[in-house]
């Protein structure tokens, strides 16, 4: 296959990840809102789109795309398109499988499985991955949940002793409506990190055809990820908002604005240093964090281990299954 087809199959397969993205990841910003009925599921995902679009232009317009830096670092060498397209794939694929299954699972975990994957089996070996970078990176996805648990448990404390002889009826009032910016928060801060982790393997792409000289995101990528991961994201995915709204801790309105707060708050710092995060195990850390702090037999911890044993998971997963595509790929001819 001549090299300027595979270069649009990889930036349109590219874009198809994007997607599942958003439509994987639209529960993290509205599980809350909707559970708590604060605003209406329609409603919710309108506005967690228009934020994701936001979130990703923004940021790398007027910013950097540290994310996008970091998540390219992974790769040891110049990687060709048959490894990006193998990475692709067994990122998409983890993450429609997944999302079947109904479990929170990470698109950052899946792609930085997946692209190790496909990197080791192009190099016949673990010197495929730059093994610093891969560590940041799992590091920062290893600690971010439980210090979306930390600080949401701490200020939920905090709103509990402030609040406790408020009266419930204009207090849950008060609280929904916050809930519509926390909401916008994390879509916002979703968009921010996410999309840039699409734009990282376009540009990877570009670079490996010569379109590129430098790592260097052109604002035509930024716009298509931000485009498709918005898209994604108005498509919805309601099994996930179930697991994130009711089944791991019934909400209520301030418990529900604490988890999205701190979410919020644990994404963008993580963006503005260029570490990859999952909003996914963030906002799940968050949730946990706020229910927690108020009574730890509520928290249904069934299905909060599930969720755990799919972040374990994913990495492994999604390696396995792009080290399998790229053999297919590289035995079916296709070489790089």
């Amino acid at each position: 296959m001549p090299d300027q087809l595979l270069l649009i199959a990889t930036i349109l397969i590219a874009v198809a990840f994007d997607f599942t993205n958003g439509f994987h990841d639209t529960a993290n910003a509205i599980a809350t809102s909707v559970s708590t009925r604060a605003v209406s599921p329609r409603m919710a995902v309108l506005i967690s789109a228009v934020l994701n679009l936001a979130g990703a232009v923004i940021t790398v317009v007027f910013f950097q795309a540290k994310v996008s830096n970091t998540i390219a670092k992974i790769v040891a060498f110049k990687a060709g398109l048959v490894v990006i397209i193998a990475a692709l794939i067994g990122a998409i694929a983890w993450n429609l499988i997944t999302w079947y299954l109904g479990l929170p699972s990470s698109s950052t975990h899946a792609l930085v499985g997946a692209l190790s994957g496909a990197a080791i089996a192009a190099a016949h070996g673990l010197s495929g991955v730059r093994a610093s970078e891969f560590w940041k990176t799992v590091l920062s996805l290893v600690i971010s949940p439980p210090a979306g648990f930390i600080l949401a448990a701490i200020v939920m404390t905090v709103l509990l002793v402030l609040l406790h002889r408020a009266r419930p009826v204009p207090l849950n009032r008060t609280f929904r409506n916050l809930q519509i910016l926390t909401a916008a928060l994390v879509s916002y801060s979703h968009g921010a990190n996410d999309a840039q982790k699409t734009m990282a393997v376009i540009t990877l792409a570009l670079l490996a055809t010569g379109h590129l000289q430098s790592f260097q995101v052109p604002v035509w990528v930024v716009l298509l990820s931000a485009s498709a991961i918005a898209f994604g994201t108005y498509a919805g995915g309601w099994r996930i908002i179930r697991t994130l709204g009711w089944r791991i801790y019934k909400l209520d309105p301030a418990t529900g604005f604490a988890a999205q707060l701190t979410g919020a708050a644990v994404i963008q710092f993580a963006t503005q240093f260029g570490l990859p995060v999952s909003t996914t195990h963030v906002v799940t850390g968050s949730v946990m964090g706020a229910g927690a702090s108020q009574r730890l037999s509520a928290l249904r911890w069934g299905v909060g281990a599930n969720i755990v044993l799919a972040w374990i998971v994913t990495i492994p997963a999604a390696a396995l299954i792009a080290w399998v595509v790229y053999a297919i790929l590289n035995t079916a001819g296709l070489r790089g």
